[in-house]
């Protein structure tokens, strides 16, 4: 089984769209183990019960947003090795600079192809 086979992904956004989108992209690179959520807050609890390999979360979203999800996933034991990748359209030096203090694996800016997405995602888990 390749690594696109067996990769669990979770989609964290809170526009439907978004969400959409990043799941055709990922369909389009062969990872169909993947689950969405619309809030940060479901996501975090989601994940502690049913975890995954990576997560692809928007950065700003109401309530907890990307770089809070990352810090509480890098504080719980369960979820603290999971790989993460955020997506934002204006990545800013402070939101580069936080998400590397708190373990963001890599980041991906709106607009992105699904070529950019891959080569984020294999520098995380690997080539496939």
């Amino acid at each position: 089984m390749s690594i696109a086979e067996s990769l669990r992904v979770m989609v964290v956004d809170d526009m439907s769209i978004s969400r959409g989108l990043l799941i055709s992209a990922l369909e389009e690179m062969g990872i169909f183990k993947v689950v969405a959520e619309s809030s940060g807050e479901n996501a975090v609890r989601r994940i502690a019960s049913d975890p995954v390999h990576l997560v692809l979360c928007d950065y700003n979203m109401p309530g907890m947003n990307g770089l809070q999800l990352l810090d509480a996933m890098r504080r719980n034991r369960i979820t603290q090795r999971v790989g993460f990748i955020l997506v934002t359209g204006t990545p800013t030096r402070e939101i580069i600079d936080t998400g590397k203090r708190l373990g963001l694996n890599n980041l991906v800016q709106k607009p992105f192809s699904t070529q950019s997405l891959k080569r984020a995602i294999e520098s995380v888990v690997g080539r496939f």
